[in-house]
């Protein structure tokens, strides 16, 4: 069992919180009906994300047993075949839409569909074109964002939307950075060889700086403040900057760069994400 939630990428589901993010941010946590709807999309989001590590682990196999720490996915490794891969794909993809139908709307189900057609293609051939290949990793996050705001039927701020798209890039592109880093030219992701260092690190700087602007200018934007009735959000934006320093440090160091990885692994990290947490908690509910 602990080979297959290997190969689901289990811990990965962190990232689809954002499932969840817009109905946090909208006061409406405790609306039971949307709480539901909102839970029963993540857990639908997790499946088809699982869907899509597994078509990627598949294709990406051979590849995967020269790289020192995808050779140890458990497909690349041999502990799972291919054949039954393919069947929990499978299982997983049904489920995902089982999921959906309980909570289905056309413009959410539309963007789930999205999320799966980009990503199969990143794995059958994207993820070697330059740009294209940091833009649907970025994209994914998005999609999260939007999936759980229209399931949830809820106006998603467009600063937040901006804050996500900022965030996403800079995520994308410090992956990119220490593979490169790490790996160079490496056959194991040819699209390496398009990218320098240099690139990557002035494209994330712009990010980050885009990303700590569109935060600050939403947390005292008139729309926002009257939107909460009350005026303390600013207080959060010197957390936030916190925040994206610990983590761009902490990315700029000896991390694969993978965002979930980066996080996970970071204590002081974890608890400034509390902290924030806990203070948009106490900002909007209490």
């Amino acid at each position: 069992m602990k080979k297959y939630l290997k190969l689901m990428r289990t811990h990965h589901y962190i990232k689809n919180l954002l499932v969840l993010a817009t109905l946090a941010c909208s006061g409406h946590l405790f609306n039971i009906e949307k709480l539901f709807s909102a839970l029963i999309a993540f857990a639908s989001f997790c499946l088809l994300s699982s869907v899509v590590y597994i078509i990627n682990d598949i294709r990406d196999k051979e590849k995967d047993r020269n790289h020192p720490n995808k050779g140890k996915r458990p497909v690349s490794a041999g502990e799972i075949s291919v054949k039954n891969a393919w069947c929990l794909a499978a299982v997983l993809f049904v489920l995902s839409l089982v999921c959906n139908y309980f909570v289905f709307d056309l413009k959410s189900s539309l963007l789930l569909l999205l999320y799966f057609i980009l990503n199969v293609a990143y794995s059958f051939g994207l993820k070697n074109v330059p740009i294209i290949d940091i833009t649907i990793l970025a994209s994914g996050f998005l999609i999260r964002l939007l999936y759980g705001a229209f399931v949830t039927d809820i106006e998603v701020s467009k600063w937040l939307c901006l804050i996500v798209i900022a965030v996403a890039f800079y995520f994308s592109l410090g992956k990119r950075r220490n593979e490169l880093r790490q790996l160079g030219g490496s056959e194991t992701r040819a699209v390496l060889q398009s990218y320098s260092v240099s690139f990557l690190d002035k494209s994330m700087g712009m990010c980050l700086t885009l990303a700590n602007v569109f935060y600050a200018l939403w947390s005292m934007d008139s729309k926002t403040i009257a939107f909460y009735n009350n005026q303390y959000l600013i207080f959060t934006v010197p957390i936030v900057l916190l925040i994206t320093m610990k983590y761009s440090m902490t990315v700029e160091g000896d991390s694969d760069g993978d965002p979930v990885e980066v996080l996970l692994h970071d204590k002081i990290l974890l608890l400034l994400c509390g902290i924030y947490a806990a203070t948009m908690f106490f900002i909007l509910y209490i």
